[in-house]
């Protein structure tokens, strides 16, 4: 990876900070934020392996938890899909007021539940987010609405073993109206724990940003 800035920040959000770890490689052309509907996602091991493939493909990446502990240990608070949505939100307006990001473009990496509020914030209207990624997520809670007015590319990744998860992309997917593509990897369950699935993941993930996520005319 280039020479990267990074550092641990605490965003303002609701009546509470989140907490996260922002990456910015040396001149990096956008930033990858990425939503979990659990409180763990800056430990996550799955997401901050992607997070160092995208670095080493020159992307920022700010890996946040979206919730706090307190909240976390309420098991129905991750499938509150507006929280978490808010809370990316809040995130987003962050990076485009931070000097060290806030001329890049900015894509959405979403896991399980925060696939759903990634999609509903690229939903959100003034947003131009550059592309969407979902990982084994839920989609389809995101809502009929809110899919049909994303105009962001979107790549829905599941596993091949994931039954029900398939489904209720494939259901997502014909919702969605923007550039799109549904990407079933083989031999892979709900994690990506069997070998060389997630690497599958990751490099998919780093293509579809590197082919959309493009830095904002007259930026750097």
């Amino acid at each position: 990876m280039s020479d990267a800035v990074a550092r641990l920040v605490r965003i303002p959000a609701d009546s509470v900070h989140v907490e996260g770890m922002l990456t910015v490689p040396d001149a990096a052309q956008g930033i990858v934020l990425f939503a979990h509907g659990s409180g763990s996602s800056r430990h996550s091991p799955r997401n901050n392996y992607v997070a160092r493939v995208l670095q080493e493909g020159g992307v920022g990446t700010l890996l946040m938890d979206l919730l706090t502990p307190q909240e976390d240990a309420d098991y129905q608070t991750r499938f509150d899909i507006p929280l978490l949505t808010r809370r990316l939100l809040a995130a987003t307006r962050w990076v485009q007021a931070e000097n060290a990001t806030q001329n890049l473009a900015i894509g959405y990496f979403g896991a399980s539940t925060g696939a759903a509020a990634a999609l509903q914030a690229a939903a959100h209207p003034g947003q131009e987010i550059g592309a969407v990624v979902s990982r084994g997520g839920r989609p389809d809670l995101a809502g009929q609405a809110a899919l049909e007015q994303i105009k962001s590319p979107t790549l829905l990744l599941v596993g091949g073993l994931d039954d029900v998860v398939i489904d209720l992309n494939r259901a997502a997917y014909a919702c969605l109206r923007c550039t799109k593509e549904l990407s079933i990897i083989p031999g892979a369950t709900h994690l990506f724990e069997e070998p060389g699935t997630l690497e599958q993941v990751a490099h998919q993930a780093a293509a579809w940003f590197s082919r959309y996520l493009k830095a904002p005319h007259g930026a750097r």
